[in-house]
């Protein structure tokens, strides 16, 4: 069994004021994404991926786009679902935000 615990896991900078640590297997990624650069005034640049993925906000609040739905705004405890190749982003309404995403396939770009 893998464990990755809090105080060992060294972050890796994404850019400024975002951060991830993440666990996987075969065919599971885990990513916890720290984000201390709020709130922003526009959404993020959208992107898709093949990889189904599931996300937890775990703190703050952002609103969700994705490719055809209406945009969602979400705290903490609320979770969202992207369908593999449809175009999502985010953007962040609190300064600090934590989500939590799974990816099937594991996102072998962020190894």
């Amino acid at each position: 069994m893998a464990v990755l615990r809090e105080n060992d896991a060294k972050p890796t900078k994404v850019k400024e004021g975002v951060q991830r640590k993440l666990l996987h297997g075969e065919n599971l990624m885990m990513v916890v994404i720290d984000f201390d650069n709020g709130p922003w005034d526009e959404p993020d640049i959208p992107h898709h991926h093949v990889h189904e993925q599931t996300t937890y906000v775990a703190e703050g609040e952002i609103i969700f786009f994705c490719e055809g739905e209406p945009d969602e705004m979400l705290k903490k405890g609320d979770l969202f679902f992207v369908p593999s190749g449809k175009e999502h982003t985010i953007r962040l309404l609190t300064r600090r935000v934590r989500l939590i995403d799974s990816f099937n396939p594991i996102r072998k770009d962020f190894l």
